[in-house]
């Protein structure tokens, strides 16, 4: 009987850890399902603003705002001076690469439409994925770029050609 409830406490990891891989994966859907979402909000906020800086402006602000109140909410300790300057200096590149982000899919995406302002996004996000994780860059563990993940990069590239043709 003991090897019945070695079994049992098995199959309940391997339940609890698919459980948690369903979680991630929806999360990881709905905030790709957003970010359209976002591009069109943000792009009415231009619209009403009259400027793509200040809607972006506005929308950073905003999203500090949240960071900030789930912050105090629970209770997180702020880091100490020391461990703010142990960040390696590209750290500090992930702020302006957001606002870059942000401001370029306000711009494009009345320009571009929501398909194909999402398709570039994802085919950029792949090939960069691709380099970092090919060369362990930024943390990233080192994992070679298969074949197949080549060639499912190619046929994203192409799937956005065709949703930008048609």
């Amino acid at each position: 009987m003991a090897w019945a409830a070695g079994a049992g406490r098995l199959v309940a990891t391997v339940c609890r850890g698919a459980v948690v891989t369903l979680v991630f994966v929806l999360v990881a859907l709905i905030a790709g399902a957003l970010l359209p979402v976002q591009a069109g909000i943000n792009n009415q906020l231009r619209a009403a603003v009259g400027s793509p800086i200040i809607a972006g402006f506005i929308s950073a602000t905003l999203s500090a705002s949240l960071l900030c109140i789930c912050t105090l909410a629970l209770r997180l300790p702020f880091p100490t001076t020391t461990d703010v300057g142990s960040a390696p200096l590209h750290a500090w590149l992930g702020g302006f690469i957001g606002a870059f982000v942000l401001l370029a899919t306000i711009v494009l995406a009345p320009r571009l439409g929501a398909g194909v302002l999402v398709a570039l996004i994802v085919a950029g996000q792949v090939g960069a994925s691709l380099l970092l994780d090919q060369f362990g860059l930024l943390g990233f563990p080192l994992q070679q770029a298969t074949p197949l993940l080549v060639l499912g990069a190619g046929l994203l590239v192409a799937g956005v050609v065709l949703v930008r043709l048609f």
